[in-house]
């Protein structure tokens, strides 16, 4: 049985895989190392996790400007998630996802962390703004 969900907001192409989840804020400057492909703060509850490859899904962005440019850095070294999918975003994050050409999804009628467990596998599809628990 699948089970959809319908963004406000989307952005980047189609993308299925397995997702890493966690009610947790997101900053890609401050939570990831971006050489060994892993969540890098101790206090982060994914600390330790791979996410290259993974759908992240997180509760909301936080940080500045430095989340922008890490996400292209990251995904020019080719150390970067498949997508992102956060409850909120903010216009920096979303900028950042964009230059990168890393798909983003927002804004869910439900806490989206609550919903799917880490591990799952799921398919965004942007241009519909709906994202689809698989497994």
């Amino acid at each position: 049985m699948t089970i959809k969900f319908i963004a406000t907001l989307a952005m980047g192409n189609p993308v299925e895989g397995p997702c890493l989840v966690a009610s947790d804020g997101f900053s890609a400057r401050y939570d990831l190392d971006r050489v060994t492909g892993k969540f890098s703060r101790p206090a982060h509850k994914l600390f330790g996790h791979d996410y290259r490859d993974k759908i992240l899904i997180l509760d909301t962005a936080k940080g500045g400007v430095a989340t922008a440019w890490m996400l292209f850095e990251m995904k020019s070294r080719g150390v970067y998630p498949a997508a992102i999918v956060l409850n909120t975003v903010n216009p920096i994050l979303a900028q950042g996802a964009a230059m990168a050409d890393i798909p983003l999804m927002a804004g869910f009628d439900c806490d989206i962390t609550a919903s799917i467990a880490s591990g799952s596998v799921v398919r965004l599809n942007p241009p519909e703004k709906s994202l689809t628990l698989i497994t």
